[in-house]
């Protein structure tokens, strides 16, 4: 068994991958601010060694990379690197130390396609600085992995869905209140066609995708893989089947897309329309080809296990039964 770190593992994949990292043998190790609780309690928490370190305190004084290498892990899972130079300092500390480096990038290297499913071979063409951050990072790290042997491996996971946080809805936005008209029978507007897509996946199977890739380790060094679930969902499939799991009969209508963004508030405008022009919708052939990876979850069946959960706290209203 391995000694494992996951870099920022209290948050929404770690909360499941720990837990299964622990229950497999696997000594684990939790870099994190302390701040935060995991998602999901699991007794197996009570064996992980956790390790308090402010990543940025830390690498503005240069001790961020050091520090983590002499903790000596053996496989280190990155979900919190966000910037070109934060790596770098990472990476080259653990050079010639490590068997394996995971780091966590984004669907948004992506802003637009030629066809789709979008596949790995397609080149990033990112449209905002987020995305922009993360494939130049991907870019070094595949150099990193090339020339000088580095083992890395980059994951893009797409819009994450998982207990104690909201998911993207079918407005592409945070806004829970658009679960509750849904429930009620509600109309919605959907901009366009309906016809722009969004490609969610489940926290725990982009846990499963990194155990595959540490199981499959040599198949993925120099790579980048997409980490969804096995489709994607256009707006408009996505408020039907909402409405339908509800017991209502679907209430749509279309609106030009500047006009649809001027009826939200700004905060959620901004999202959507982050989400929405990007329209993504990614292959995972690679990582079934490559990796044995098989999502247990659909884009659907994620979300509406979480907006259970959200409904029996209180978050997603429905109607009161007569």
């Amino acid at each position: 068994m391995s000694r494992i770190m996951i870099i920022g593992g209290s948050g929404h994949v770690g909360s499941y991958l720990v837990p299964t990292l622990v229950t497999m043998g696997h000594e684990v190790v939790n870099v994190s601010r302390g701040i935060s609780k995991p998602y999901r309690a699991h007794s197996a928490w009570e064996q992980v060694e956790s390790v308090i370190l402010d990543r940025i305190a830390e690498e503005a004084k240069g001790e961020f990379g050091t520090k983590i290498a002499a903790l000596r892990p053996d496989i280190v899972i990155d979900m919190i690197s966000f910037d070109l130079p934060s790596m770098q300092q990472l990476v080259e500390a653990l050079h010639g130390k490590i068997d394996h480096y995971l780091f966590c990038s984004t669907i948004w290297v992506y802003g637009s396609f030629t066809a789709i499913p979008s596949t790995e071979a397609d080149l990033p063409n990112p449209i905002e600085p987020y995305g922009r951050n993360k494939a130049e990072m991907e870019a070094w790290l595949g150099e990193q992995a090339r020339r000088g042997g580095f083992p890395a491996t980059s994951f893009r996971p797409g819009h994450i869905v998982g207990e104690g946080w909201l998911p993207i809805n079918p407005l592409g936005n945070l806004n829970p209140e658009v679960f509750s008209r849904i429930a009620h029978g509600e109309e919605l507007m959907l901009p366009n066609l309906g016809l722009e897509m969004m490609h969610h996946v489940h926290a725990d199977d982009v846990a499963r995708w990194i155990l595959c890739a540490i199981h499959h380790r040599q198949a993925t060094i120099g790579e980048a893989f997409n980490t969804v679930s096995e489709q994607a969902l256009t707006l408009k499939g996505y408020a039907e089947a909402m409405y339908r799991w509800f017991g209502q009969q679907p209430r749509l209508s279309l609106q030009p897309f500047d006009e649809w963004l001027g009826g939200m508030s700004e905060q959620d405008a901004a999202t959507s329309r982050g989400h929405v022009i990007r329209s993504s919708c990614h292959s995972i052939e690679k990582s079934r080809q490559r990796l044995g990876y098989h999502p247990r979850y659909s884009s659907i069946e994620a979300i509406q296990q979480v907006v259970q959960v959200l409904i029996a706290q209180g978050k997603v209203a429905v109607p009161t039964s007569k």
